[in-house]
């Protein structure tokens, strides 16, 4: 079990283990009420690239949680900051929503659909056989592939939704090329949420509902991880992988009880 009230930091998922689209899930109002209580530092690290931060706190604020905006770090800012940093001043062919053209642009990255350096792939409702088609042959006349997160899928108040790797991967199937994914479980994407937590590894807790990237990005980073049960993994396949969480929970709203029981 992990000592919960002794941690100094908490980077935690959204989508599965906050809410379900537009419903907050159980638990997740103590969670954050705690938090804040406690004085621990947090940070929002999702891999969703259609929303700026300031979205995310407007939608969380919708449900009734109080978040200021310098909590979330997206996908989207992650692909721009590697972009920044690869190729200063490039120019990208993007399909994406408001979050990712956002980033994007505070980055210096222009848009170019004629002679791109980059095609970069998000999640969002401009994705489509036309956008298809155009990043296809960008990607094949030279344009490097990046894909803001490898997510198949995403939980959904209904279901689930096809995620950024599904989005990819017909590019990379009519293309003969890999793309390179920014966000969880990068590395990259993880150093920098302990960066802005201003936390060593050691004093932070990974919460989440994926093993493939939460889990995963927590685990090679040295830190402690919490699998909630609320989102895609579930108690079933969590066997089919070869490492496991520090501990898993049904939901956020345990992290709250355990602590108060330590």
């Amino acid at each position: 079990m992990i000592d919960f009230n002794s941690k100094k930091g908490f980077i935690c998922d959204m989508d599965g283990v906050i809410y379900h689209g537009n419903k907050i899930l159980p638990g997740a109002a103590d969670f954050i009420n705690w938090l804040n209580e406690t004085g621990k530092d947090f940070l929002f690290l999702t891999n969703n690239s259609n929303s700026t931060p300031k979205e995310l706190q407007q939608k969380l604020a919708r449900l009734g949680l109080d978040v200021s905006e310098e909590h979330f770090y997206t996908s989207a800012l992650a692909t721009a900051a590697f972009l920044k940093e690869q190729s200063p001043g490039c120019s990208v062919y993007a399909i994406g929503e408001a979050g990712l053209f956002n980033a994007l642009y505070n980055a210096g990255i222009t848009m170019n659909d004629v002679n791109p350096d980059y095609v970069v792939v998000g999640e969002g409702k401009a994705y489509s056989l036309d956008t298809l088609t155009k990043a296809t042959n960008l990607v094949l006349n030279g344009a490097k592939l990046i894909g803001c997160n490898s997510d198949v899928s995403a939980p959904i108040e209904n279901g689930f939704t096809p995620a950024c790797r599904a989005l990819v991967a017909p590019i990379e199937m009519a293309t003969g090329r890999q793309a390179y994914f920014c966000g969880k479980p990068n590395p990259l994407m993880m150093h920098t949420g302990l960066k802005l937590l201003g936390c060593h590894s050691a004093e932070a807790v990974m919460v989440g509902d994926r093993m493939d990237t939460d889990i995963i990005s927590g685990l090679e980073r040295g830190l402690s991880t919490v699998l909630v049960l609320t989102g895609v993994s579930t108690t079933e396949n969590i066997k089919v992988y070869g490492y496991k969480p520090t501990v898993v929970l049904q939901g956020v709203g345990d992290i709250v009880r355990i602590a108060k029981e330590q």
